[in-house]
């Protein structure tokens, strides 16, 4: 009985697209119903639900299928152990429909190039990304977190505080959030210390 085309295909961000991939994968032969994918996930993560199950759903004599070996790994320690663990299992690698033979000197080499020429891509990728996120700070066009209150409700936070008439713990209640947003929030806006830290209101009487 001959083995089962098990298809992996994978995408870095959620907004690329696995059609060009999947297209490819059925070109090679595999069906739909045995196509695994990873959406947003980088090739240097081994752990991906995609790839456990591609590589769970493949038995001897089986093969597994990628577009480009990039797809499954971006380093090359990594594709190597995969590759040792599909040949320990007798299951065949394809790499755009070029089975992989692992006793082949010189498709060991190969694969060895195309793997480190994805794991030397992908450092590119991380390099640029530094590069790029460091001028945007330079310029001012990265910010830090959003604030947890915009500045009406800072304004509203601020004058509850001066009315008296709750502690600092009921208006990081009221206003769903911690207490040291609340400590930031009245210290923005000239609140003394000793106000802000040890505040609190009197309890009407009964």
């Amino acid at each position: 009985m001959p083995g089962l085309n098990i298809g992996y295909a994978r995408v870095s961000t959620s907004e690329q697209d696995l059609t060009a991939q999947k297209n490819s994968l059925s070109a090679l032969g595999v069906a739909e119903e045995h196509m695994y994918v990873d959406h947003g996930f980088t090739g240097t993560n081994r752990s991906r639900p995609g790839l456990r199950e591609a590589l769970a759903a493949c038995r001897a004599g089986d093969t597994l299928l990628v577009s480009k070996l990039d797809r499954l790994a971006r380093s090359l320690p990594d594709a190597r152990d995969i590759v040792e663990e599909l040949t320990e299992r007798e299951v065949k690698l394809s790499i755009g429909g070029s089975v992989h033979d692992p006793n082949d000197p010189v498709g060991r080499l190969l694969f060895n190039v195309l793997a480190m020429v994805a794991e030397f891509e992908s450092d590119l990728i991380r390099a640029r990304t530094r590069e790029g996120m460091a001028v945007a700070k330079a310029k001012g066009r990265l910010r830090g977190k959003k604030p947890k209150l915009s500045p009406t409700q800072e304004k509203h936070l601020v004058s509850v505080h001066k009315a008296g008439t709750h502690t600092t713990g009921e208006i990081a209640e009221l206003f769903r959030v911690s207490r040291s947003t609340v400590y930031r929030a009245l210290q923005r806006a000239g609140e003394p210390p000793n106000t802000i830290l040890h505040s609190k209101a009197p309890r009407p009487q009964t």
